[in-house]
């Protein structure tokens, strides 16, 4: 069993009052708070280790490389990467999403297909359609079922001999649907399709195993499991990222270069050009850890216990209607009450110490195919606790009667 009150003595931003309120963070799947451990991390290579990774023969670049590999080293374990060199960081999710579109403009021709998602963050559309627009592809859409759920009738439809990739995410961060990446997976390369798995809203809440995955690609943000912003993954097949061009050229990610010719230094610092984010990398092996000391599985139960809970009393809010319904969901509940706007309730619980996100939450097809401007958005963690969700769902209640 977690213990809970020992975990939240971790995040120094959890003992802060909000309007004179105890702090009540349910905006997790933006970004999750930091413990104790990360800050310091960052602070501490800034007070004790500053120096330039990869380029230097003196103690101090020594000691940073060291450090900075050694988080690429954990962050390969974690997921269950082949090679550590199939680990590429990046500045986020939206970053490694577009470094492999960037690469398959150059890969795609005309009649060739890649299929995305109703469901998808911007970040997973906007990239591919740029993609098809410079290539000459075709961007096909899985549609949504009611419940929130894909269509995978439809996606096996769409499948085809054209189709070239495939790029889904695994959580929605807008209706916590948890798709059958397996099922998606297996299905993509029985037609020699690649498949990119958006893993924002995944990595800090389910075990991950790219070995038994199958996945060409997967990725994710470190801000939205414990650690610093500004730092992404992106996994890839050694072979498919061998083939896969540079993302930017410059400093660090080149072998030798003459006014004549340029050839590209190996995995990964192919595709890390320019002086990365030292200190955020660093700090995110103490997130890492976080995580992996708590176990992942252990987290996965106690926050599918919060969910439950937390459905059944906002469910008890007469009006309220949540969005995203599917059998297997993570940690979020997007809801509305009829007759008011998610933004005003958005508002006066926050008056109340308590932060929910709410508007569309980058994924504007989501809410067209509900035909709704918005939703309010709970999104869960492993330091809330079901005293947090009574608060909440009072605070809910409140609104409600304030504004109706």
């Amino acid at each position: 069993m977690l213990d809970i009150n020992k975990i939240r003595a971790q995040f120094p931003i959890l003992n802060r009052k909000v309007n004179g309120k105890d702090l009540v963070y349910f905006d997790n799947g933006a970004t999750t708070q930091k413990p104790q451990s990360v800050i310091d991390a960052e602070a501490t290579y800034y007070a004790n280790e500053n120096s330039n990774v990869h380029r230097g023969v003196h103690f101090l670049s020594g000691l940073a490389t060291d450090k900075f590999e050694e988080t690429r080293n954990t962050v390969q374990a974690f997921i269950g990467a082949k090679h550590n060199h199939e680990i590429i960081f990046t500045k986020g999710t939206t970053d490694s999403i577009n470094l492999v579109a960037n690469g398959f403009r150059t890969l795609l021709n005309k009649g060739d297909e890649i299929i995305i998602s109703e469901m998808e963050h911007h970040s997973n559309i906007v990239p591919w359609q740029m993609c098809c627009e410079i290539s000459g592809a075709t961007l096909k859409v899985i549609p949504l079922l009611d419940n929130g759920s894909l269509d995978m009738h439809e996606f096996d439809n769409l499948l085809s001999k054209n189709t070239k990739l495939v790029s889904v995410s695994h959580i929605s961060n807008a209706l916590g649907t948890v798709n059958d990446i397996e099922t998606i997976i297996a299905k993509a390369h029985n037609f020699n399709a690649k498949v990119m798995i958006d893993g924002a809203q995944a990595a800090s809440h389910v075990a991950l195993d790219m070995q038994k995955l199958d996945a060409d690609f997967y990725c994710f943000s470190a801000h939205k499991l414990f650690g610093p912003t500004g730092v992404g993954v992106l996994y890839g097949k050694e072979e498919i990222l061998n083939v896969l061009p540079p993302y930017q050229g410059g400093g660090e990610m080149i072998k030798e270069v003459s006014f004549a010719k340029t050839t590209y230094a190996c995995l990964p610092h192919k595709f890390e050009a320019g002086t990365p984010n030292i200190s955020g990398v660093i700090a995110f092996k103490q997130a890492i850890d976080f995580i992996t000391d708590l176990e992942i599985a252990e987290i996965t139960k106690y926050e599918e216990e919060l969910l439950k809970y937390a459905t059944a009393e906002v469910l008890k809010i007469e009006g309220l209607k949540i969005y995203g319904t599917a059998a297997h969901k993570s940690g979020i509940i997007s809801f509305n009450i009829e007759g008011l706007h998610p933004y005003d309730i958005g508002v006066i619980v926050d008056k109340m110490g308590v932060a929910i996100r709410t508007g569309h939450h980058c994924t504007q097809p989501i809410m067209d195919r509900f035909n709704i401007p918005g939703t309010a958005r709970i999104s869960l963690s492993v330091y809330n606790t079901k005293q947090e969700i009574d608060v909440c769902v009072k605070a809910i209640k409140k609104a409600k009667l304030m504004l109706s």
